[in-house]
């Protein structure tokens, strides 16, 4: 094994713990930790064997392994990227309800206006700044 091998199976091996320290804690799902340490192991697979990655690129009909993993890593972060996408719209969509319900009880309590809102205002009634 040359250092770079080394470095990077390292690395794979730290996300690896950390996936299974996520899903201990609470942090990520099984699912998600399943994935993860999945993923990982590929990633050294192929680091630790490289022809590993040109036999199956040739059984796929693809030339050489890099092209694979190039391939593979583009649909990858496509997916990822799509997801998080995804995810920002529900947020987005969660934050204007909770806005909207607020601003209905605010509206129903009385309390809309500076006027009738209880303690400082954290946003109008700041100190002049110099």
């Amino acid at each position: 094994m040359n250092a770079f091998q080394v470095l990077v199976v390292g690395v794979l091996a730290f996300l690896f713990a950390g996936s299974i320290v996520a899903l201990y804690r609470g942090w990520s799902t099984r699912r998600e930790s399943l994935i993860w340490c999945a993923l990982c192991i590929i990633a050294a697979a192929a680091m630790l064997q490289p022809e590993l990655t040109v036999r199956v690129a040739h059984a796929l009909g693809i030339g050489r392994g890099a092209d694979l993993v190039f391939y593979t890593a583009v649909v990858v972060m496509m997916v990822g990227f799509w997801m998080v996408y995804i995810r920002l719209r529900y947020l987005r969509r969660d934050i204007t309800t909770l806005v909207r319900h607020l601003a209905i009880l605010e509206a129903r309590s009385g309390l809309s206006g500076s006027s009738g809102r209880k303690g400082p205002d954290p946003i109008h009634d700041r100190p002049p700044t110099a």
